[in-house]
Order: structure tokens, then C-alpha cells, then sequence
């Protein structure tokens, strides 16, 4: 049985239960940090270091010879520490888990909250801040584990950035040490800080946002260029047909004023949805739309498809709806890079673009459906209601195996 032991924030303040452990190990691992803090226990030290698969292996091989021994962990082991790992690799009756206090705990006390309600995000080792900004889509407090790229002032200057203004930043420093610091900042202060190397930040939305964030949002509330606007029942149809997953990455090429990228973060809860458009106006607009609806899960992306699409993640679900207009080359790129599995939904009103669409999806031997939608709704005509009708939409799909 291996153990693992959670340290907390501060070894000393460690029960003595769990120091009587550490002192027995004859075998004592865990990181540069963690093992400094035992300079009399264990017998042989081994310290964690990439790649940690070789760590894991030096660490069954002392078990396996009947030694005992234990690993160290900041925190608890479970929350984001190695504690997953080993169960994973070594199984769950090989080893023993001592929770200790996390970060998050002992954050959540200096701000005197609850800490059960609060979304925990990690960047470490990321190249983005997706994660973050779908935390912040559906949660008024996200708590971020940071990193030397991902700092608490880059966070700041990428949320300014987005759009995203109401949000206060407190900052937690070495916690449960000497040197503790507690701040809450706003962005643009937070930008201009240097904070301790061990800190994590907790966002707060200070104000929500002005227009419910759902399917179906009337299209007089998203701002809009005269009548250039997927109306919400194709917007409807079309996401209905792209069958967007949590964990989905979504281009919305040629997206407009953003409608369908703002209502694809609903069902994308826990992914990311790219939305591409070349004209400055129409960019400022979606950056507005995101705003209100706090989609911040919405990337915004100005350039020109399909030469703005190379440092974009792979998606897995692509919408083109003004895209699909524009070139067969825009459509042939996207599918280039749609991930296996993944699907392409494509809205046309003109014939030749449906002409278009099929042939490529054709020459790719890839599952083709479509549907017509035909919108009527309605409005007042002096004492009555009549229904006034929009042009016909093709809603065309396709799978790629």
C-alpha cells in the first residue's frame, strides 16, 4: 500500500497522525518543495520529474520490494494533485489517500464563502484560457489554478481583452505562510500587478448579464445589421442539426453578428466556439452580442477564411452560414479540418450554394441530409395579427466518418 499524503497549505500544521506516517516511510517522494519540508524522514527521497510515468514506475518498484512508502502532495492529493494518477495507473487498492486542506478551502475562508458553489478551473500546462472563459459562461465565481504563463495579471489582460469588464479578481499569495497577501482587484489593476509564483485567483462577477444566456433568444435583443440575422427558429434547426456535445469545439465561419455562436455556448457548456467574420462592424457587433449574453465561451475571430483558419483549434462541429457564400475553398478547408466524427451544418438560401455544398460533401463519400425551413411569424396588421413570411433557408449537414 502506497500512501499518499496530503500537506495542505503548511506542513506544520499537519495532525499527528499524519506526521507519525511520514516519519515511518522508508520511502519518501514528492516534489523538490514538499521534500524540503521533511528533512529527518524517510530513508531514500525520491523527487518528482518528468515524465512522471518514470516517477510512478520508481515508485511501484519500492512498494512492490515491501517497502513503505509514501508520497507527498500539496493540497489533497484528489484536488488536482497527483492523487488521481496513481490511482488510475497503480488501482484504487494499492493505494491510500490522506486528504488534506486545499487552496480552494482555505480561499473560500479568507473571503469568508462557501466554497461548494464556486467552479475550480485549471491552467497548467494549457495554451489557451478556454476552460476559464466556459467556467465563466455558467458560474459567478471561478476559481483558477495558475500557472508562470497563465498569472493572474495574463488572466486579467485576456479577460479585458474578450470583453469581460464586471469581473473583480481576488488574488490569494502564499497562503498559510509568513508572506500571506489577499487582494481583490479590479482587471485593469490586476493587469499592472506582480503577484507571488504561489497564488490561485478567484473571478467574481460583480454584475450579470443583461440578456439571458438560453435557445431561442428573441432577435430584436442581439444587435444586428438591418435584416442580417439567422432568425432564432432557423438558428433553431440549424444547431438542432449540428448535434453539439458539452466538450465541443464549434467554428462559426462567416458568423455575422454572432447569433448562432451565442446560442451554440448554451449546448457547447464546457467547450469553446470560435466565431469567424472579416468585416470590422460586424466583429464589434458580435463582441456586443457577447457582452450581453455573457457567452463568454465565444471567441471572436476577425480575418478571412479560409487564410484566418490555420491557428485555430480543430473543430468538432462547424457552422458556415454567410461562409458558405463566400468559396468552395472556404467549405473544402473547413472540412480539411473537421475531427473524425465531427459534423458540418451549412445554411443556404441560394440554389447554386446548395449546389455547391452537396458536391463537396459528395466528393468526400461523406453522409449527406437536408431540410427546407420556411419561417412565417408574426406581427400586427391594424386590428389583427398577420403572419409574414421569410425566405426560405437549406439547412444542409454532413458527417465526417
Amino acid at each position: 500500500m502506497i500512501e499518499v499524503v496530503g500537506l495542505g497549505l503548511n506542513p506544520e500544521l499537519l495532525c499527528g497522525a499524519t506526521r507519525e506516517a511520514i516519519a515511518r516511510a522508508e520511502v519518501l517522494a514528492g516534489g523538490r518543495r514538499q521534500l524540503a519540508a521533511f528533512p529527518e524522514g524517510g530513508g531514500e527521497r525520491i523527487a518528482i520529474a518528468a515524465p512522471i510515468a518514470e516517477f510512478i514506475a520508481a515508485v511501484r518498484d519500492r512498494a512492490a520490494q515491501g517497502r513503505r512508502v509514501v508520497v507527498l502532495a500539496d493540497g489533497d492529493p484528489l484536488f488536482y494533485g497527483i492523487g488521481r494518477t496513481l490511482i488510475e495507473t497503480l488501482g484504487p487498492d494499492a493505494v491510500r489517500i490522506h486528504p488534506g486542506v486545499t487552496t480552494l478551502q482555505t480561499a473560500a475562508a479568507r473571503m469568508g464563502l462557501p466554497w461548494h458553489d464556486i467552479r475550480v478551473v485549471s491552467l497548467h500546462g494549457r495554451a489557451d484560457h478556454a476552460p476559464l472563459f466556459a467556467a465563466m459562461t455558467w458560474y459567478e465565481r471561478v476559481a483558477v489554478f495558475t500557472d508562470e504563463e497563465h498569472s493572474p495579471s495574463a488572466i486579467a489582460s485576456a479577460l479585458l481583452e474578450r470583453g469581460a469588464e464586471d469581473y473583480g479578481m481576488w488574488v490569494f499569495e502564499d497562503l498559510e505562510s509568513a508572506s500571506e497577501r489577499v487582494g481583490l482587484y479590479s482587471l485593469r489593476h490586476a493587469v499592472t500587478e506582480r503577484f507571488s509564483p504561489l497564488n490561485m485567483a478567484v473571478l467574481e462577477r460583480r454584475r450579470k448579464a443583461p440578456l439571458p444566456l438560453r435557445l431561442g433568444i428573441p432577435d430584436e435583443d442581439l444587435l444586428h445589421e438591418g435584416d442580417m440575422i439567422t432568425k432564432w427558429p432557423v438558428r433553431a434547426v440549424g444547431l438542432a442539426a449540428l448535434a453539439i456535445e458539452p466538450e465541443s469545439v464549434v467554428w462559426d465561419v462567416g458568423a455575422g453578428c454572432g447569433s448562432v455562436s451565442v446560442e451554440a455556448a448554451v449546448l457547447a457548456s464546457n467547450g469553446e466556439i470560435v466565431a469567424v467574420e472579416r468585416d470590422s462592424a460586424r466583429i464589434a457587433m458580435l463582441r456586443e452580442n457577447i457582452r450581453r449574453a455573457g457567452a463568454w465561451s465565444v471567441r471572436p475571430v476577425q480575418g478571412a477564411a479560409p487564410d484566418c483558419l490555420g491557428a485555430l483549434p480543430d473543430p468538432d462541429r462547424v457552422f458556415m452560414g454567410g461562409g458558405l457564400g463566400q468559396s468552395e475553398d472556404v467549405l473544402r478547408a473547413c472540412c480539411a479540418r473537421l475531427r473524425p466524427g465531427g459534423r458540418i451544418t451549412a445554411h443556404a438560401v441560394l440554389l447554386d450554394s446548395v449546389s455547391r455544398a452537396q458536391a463537396v460533401f459528395q466528393s468526400l463519400g461523406w453522409p449527406v441530409s437536408m431540410q427546407q425551413v420556411q419561417v412565417s411569424q408574426s406581427e400586427p396588421l391594424g386590428p389583427g395579427t398577420r403572419l409574414k413570411g421569410h425566405n426560405p433557408v437549406f439547412v444542409i449537414s454532413a458527417a465526417r466518418p
